[in-house]
């Protein structure tokens, strides 16, 4: 895993829209992933009775339902070490093991910057 605290614009962005889901809909996590057209997914952790899914997976479920082809970058804000393999996974599935995938703190504060390979 490679550590980053160097980010661009639009990577800071997503950062920032999943601090804020994580924030207003006071989940555990909050996620935002990036598509191949800039657009943007932002979702929270996801705990019904029925269907537990993280806010990381949560936001790539809605980019594919929105008729994402691939994913240029993930974010997670969340109190976690490292995005779990899982995470990393669904990640991996729609945007290739190249793509990166940021942890930030609830502070927002970047923690960790991994492929999802």
């Amino acid at each position: 895993m490679t550590e980053s605290t160097d980010l661009g614009a639009e990577d800071r962005k997503i950062v920032t829209l999943a601090r804020s889901a994580r924030a207003r809909n006071g989940v555990p996590e909050g996620a935002a992933v990036r598509d191949e057209t800039g657009r943007t997914y932002v979702a929270g952790t996801v705990e019904l009775e029925s269907l537990k899914l993280s806010a990381l997976r949560t936001a790539v479920a809605m980019a594919v339902a929105s008729g994402a082809t691939s994913l240029e970058a993930a974010a997670v804000v969340s109190d976690a070490e490292t995005p779990s393999d899982e995470d990393r996974a669904a990640v991996r599935d729609l945007g290739g093991a190249d793509t990166p995938v940021l942890l930030a703190g609830p502070d927002g504060q970047l923690r960790l910057s991994v492929t999802a390979g």
